[in-house]
């Protein structure tokens, strides 16, 4: 697909690898919406896209929520035209070990609703996303499309992000399940699982925990958000990719 012909649906861009990737494309001529529940941050995207070769929109969404992305959805298609490209990057953490024992001898357990939210944004949201999108251009018929899911290295395990990991684990396992599913509706599908990468996300990590996972990373780096986009370029412009994860790490997998 030509960069110039991409319209474009991307959650949680209004900070890190999403505004990255929703400016990258606007640079590249290319029709944005962004959606996000940081209006502040939608203002401010918008406001960085206004001189560029394409366009962006900003449109609040709380991708956790149906009826939220069935409007958001249909608002966007009508900013766009159409759309036939879906990034879903929207994602959260909350982390925490499933039990720990504390120093006075009690026992710290993963609370439910921690679990359930990181579920609920990360993964489910995904899955609405791409069932809205994908439903709406099966009754355009409208094709090529294209869905581009971010995951993580981390979907094969890290301690204290079980709930996390396993979200971008049964990420991964949808983009490979949609790409099979949707192919004979002209659709690809694809994901990219950054590494430790430069986004206000990290302010949910500890100082000493980034410097641990810095650590094991062969390049002695964090990701620049710039780095992801490449990823991103390549998908876009490779028609044949479809069904499989690029690894954007550094060489580490947490």
């Amino acid at each position: 697909m030509n960069l110039k012909d991409v319209r474009a649906i991307v959650t949680g861009a209004a900070s890190g690898i999403g505004r990255c990737i929703a400016l990258e494309l606007a640079s590249s001529g290319a029709q944005v919406v962004g959606g996000d529940i940081d209006t502040d941050g939608l203002k401010e995207l918008e406001t960085l896209g206004a001189d560029l070769e394409g366009k962006i929109y900003g449109e609040y969404v709380d991708v956790a929520n149906e009826t939220d992305v069935k409007n958001f959805t249909e608002q966007a298609f009508k900013k766009l035209g159409y759309a036939n490209t879906l990034v879903n990057n929207a994602g959260i953490l909350r982390d925490g070990l499933l039990v720990t024992r504390e120093e006075e001898g009690w026992l710290r357990k993963l609370p439910t609703a921690q679990w359930k939210k990181v579920l609920d944004v990360n993964l489910t949201g995904s899955f609405l996303m791409a069932r809205e999108f994908a439903a709406t251009l099966m009754e355009m018929n409208i094709a090529p499309s294209l869905i581009v899911n971010i995951s993580s290295v981390t979907s094969s395990g890290n301690p204290g992000q079980s709930n996390y990991s396993a979200s971008k684990a049964g990420l991964d396992a949808q983009t490979r399940t949609w790409a099979l599913e949707l192919a004979p509706y002209g659709f690809r599908v694809a994901g990219i699982a950054p590494g430790l990468t430069e986004t206000p996300m990290l302010s949910y990590v500890s100082p000493e925990a980034q410097a641990e996972m810095i650590s094991k990373i062969p390049l002695h780096r964090m990701a620049k958000p710039y780095e992801i986009w490449l990823a991103m370029r390549f998908i876009v412009e490779c028609d044949y990719f479809t069904g499989s994860v690029i690894e954007v790490n550094g060489g580490a997998r947490f």
